[in-house]
Parts: structure tokens; C-alpha cells; sequence
């Protein structure tokens, strides 16, 4: 399902005509992204000791989702807007770039420990045989332990919001928002205006920074609520969502 996010990226990246050259600052953003990938089509299945079943829907709106975004980001990373914006990249010029990859790295870094604790969690269950054949399937849950999940109970999607968030800093201008537009009155001059007068400057990595938190944050909702049902007072009090 999500392989085909950074084949569609290459294949906008690569085949635009204003393809940057291998060394720029286009193309470590291109490589950032792709990292990201390699690890969570590549090697997460691999140190998954299993998945839940889902809806056939559910992967069918995950492929469609990450062709259009990394299509969309690849034709963006390859475009002139995005080399006229990180065009002076080094310290001294372009610390919001710095800033930006380094805001990446930690959020990745991030979300692969956290991931991991999650991990472990099915791993020592099937070790014990606790979640084997089918038997015993609600023994493989437990509350996990360490790092941001003494604060929150998804720490790993808050990190990857930091690791996108640090993406879009540096391959893009903060966006402009025309506040104008939020009242009622606004919100139907909004509505009759042409698409992208309410964001002007809005590109497709903060648009892909909103998307993941718009779909990942109710799922944290739901999941917190779950913990807290499923493991009853034993679930930590201060923990949130």
C-alpha cells in the first residue's frame, strides 16, 4: 500500500523538466522523503510479527491517497518554486532550512523508537505464545512504556506530525492565510471564490502536513479511548491522547 507513494514520487521528481541536479537541495528534500518510505513499505513489514486484518477499503483509500501525494510532492520538489525557495541553503541564509531538516530527523528518529515499543509489545507476546493460532488474542496488548508515552498515547503519530512538519519547513514558505474569510460572511465570499484565495501559498507539503494530522488524529482519539476502556484504571490518568 504504500510503496506506491515513492514510486510516484520518483516518477514526478524524475521525469519533471526542471529536475534539479543530484546535489541540491531539492534533491536531500527528495531523499528525505524516500528514506521515510524505505522504512515503513520496506522494512517495518519485515520486524512486523503480525497485522491486523482490515476493510479491503482501507488499503484501496491508502493507495489512492499516496499516489496523489507523492505525486504531488515529487512535481513540487522538482518545480522552479521550490528551487527559488531553497535556493540559498547553507547556515547563514537559510536557517528555517537547517531547522527544518533537523526538525525531520528527530521526528523520524521518533516515530521508528516509538513504533518500536509498539513492536515489542507483539513480539514478546508471540515469544510466549500468548497470541498463537488464534488463542489468547487479547494477551498481546499491554500498556506501552517509555519515552513521549508517559505524556500522550500515540507518541509515534506525534512524532511523524514533527517529521512532516520539519519537511514543509524546509522545502516550503509558511503558508498565508487570508483570515478575512473566517466568519460567516467570510465563509461564503470563501465559498464563491476561486480555489486557493483562502491559502495563496499553501503547497503540497503543508497540504500533505494537514492531511496526515487531519487522518491520524481522530484515530489517536479513538485509540485513547480504547487504552483507557480496555485497561480500565490500570491506564495512566495524565496520559492523553
Amino acid at each position: 500500500m504504500e510503496l506506491v507513494a515513492p514510486t510516484s514520487f520518483l516518477y514526478a521528481f524524475l521525469s519533471s523538466p526542471s529536475r534539479p541536479p543530484i546535489v541540491s537541495a531539492q534533491s536531500l528534500l527528495a531523499s528525505l522523503y524516500l528514506l521515510h518510505y524505505v522504512n515503513r513499505a520496506l522494512l517495518s513489514p519485515l520486524r512486523t510479527p503480525s497485522r491486523s486484518k482490515s476493510h479491503i477499503v482501507v488499503p484501496l483509500a491508502g493507495i489512492t491517497f499516496n499516489i496523489l501525494n507523492g505525486s504531488l510532492l515529487g512535481a513540487y520538489l522538482a518545480s522552479p518554486t521550490a528551487s527559488s525557495h531553497v535556493a540559498n541553503y547553507n547556515v547563514s541564509s537559510s536557517t528555517s532550512f537547517w531547522v527544518g531538516i533537523a526538525l525531520w530527523a528527530l521526528g523520524a528518529a521518533g516515530n521508528i523508537w516509538h513504533d518500536e515499543v509498539l513492536l515489542n509489545i507483539r513480539r514478546k507476546a508471540r515469544a510466549k505464545g500468548k497470541a498463537r493460532d488464534g488463542t489468547n488474542e487479547n494477551e498481546h496488548y499491554a500498556i506501552p512504556q517509555g519515552g513521549l508515552y508517559s505524556l500522550v498515547s500515540y507518541p509515534n503519530y506525534l512524532c511523524e506530525w514533527v517529521e512532516w512538519a520539519g519537511f514543509a519547513l524546509a522545502a516550503s514558505p509558511f503558508p498565508s492565510v487570508e483570515y478575512g474569510y473566517l466568519s460567516f460572511e467570510g465563509l461564503k465570499k470563501m465559498i464563491e471564490a476561486p480555489a486557493g484565495t483562502f491559502a495563496p501559498t499553501l503547497t503540497p507539503p503543508y497540504i500533505f502536513l494537514l492531511n496526515e494530522i487531519l487522518l491520524m488524529f481522530p484515530r489517536a482519539l479513538r485509540g485513547h479511548q480504547w487504552y483507557k476502556t480496555r485497561f480500565g484504571p490500570a491506564y495512566p490518568p495524565e496520559r492523553r491522547a
